[in-house]
């Protein structure tokens, strides 16, 4: 998985005030947990661009008086007005110790069902996975080739050794709907053969690859 880093410096205080200082002079408060103890610092909001701003996954390299950190981000808050950065939490990694964190989910192939005129809904965008930083995707790959209309993929078929998903092995990641056009295409054409609507309407199948 690609990295980002990220410099900041210790903080000394974290009270209120000081807290108001660093954001007054467009520096984002951070905490890191996971080690030892908390470690409390900041940095430019700036540094938050590739980060936050991008639809991939990154881990993050905080680089504090001379140490480096890997980590992860954890939550992260915005000004309800102003949509700046006011504060993140990270967690440090370890290497045999699982994390959790969020994966972009990309959609390769075209889809049976939408050359038939259905329409591809897609649920997650975003997929929570568990696993050692070693092991941790950079996305998820799902291919649509097979579904037709009617169909979907789950979780289920995505499971592999080296990392687990946070989401229930039904949840839906993407579907092949029934449009309008489609629907009216298939009732005209029912009495002709009523056979193949029925399979080309038939729900809840699932694609395995």
């Amino acid at each position: 998985m690609k990295s980002i880093t990220i410099q900041g410096t210790k903080r000394e205080s974290v009270g209120k005030k000081s807290t108001k200082a660093l954001r007054d002079a467009e520096l984002v408060p951070c905490v890191v947990y996971g080690g030892e103890t908390p470690l409390n610092f900041s940095a430019e909001e700036k540094a938050f661009k590739g980060l936050v701003y991008t639809p991939e996954a990154h881990t993050v390299s905080i680089e504090v008086d001379g140490k480096t950190i890997p980590a992860v981000l954890q939550d992260i808050q915005f000004h309800p007005l102003t949509d700046k950065i006011i504060h993140a939490d990270f967690y440090q990694l370890s290497e045999d110790k699982p994390v959790i964190m969020e994966v972009p989910v990309r959609i390769t192939g075209r889809s049976k069902g939408v050359v038939a005129g259905g329409v591809l809904r897609q649920t997650y965008r975003k997929l929570k996975v568990k696993a050692i930083p070693a092991n941790l995707p950079d996305e998820i790959v799902v291919d649509i080739t097979a579904l037709k209309i009617g169909n979907k993929f789950y979780v289920e078929s995505l499971k592999n050794d080296k990392y687990s998903f946070m989401h229930p092995d039904n949840a839906v990641v993407v579907a092949v709907k029934m449009s309008r056009n489609a629907s009216k295409n298939a009732s005209a054409g029912q009495d002709d053969d009523d056979e193949e609507v029925t399979e080309t309407a038939a729900p809840e199948a699932t694609s395995a690859e």
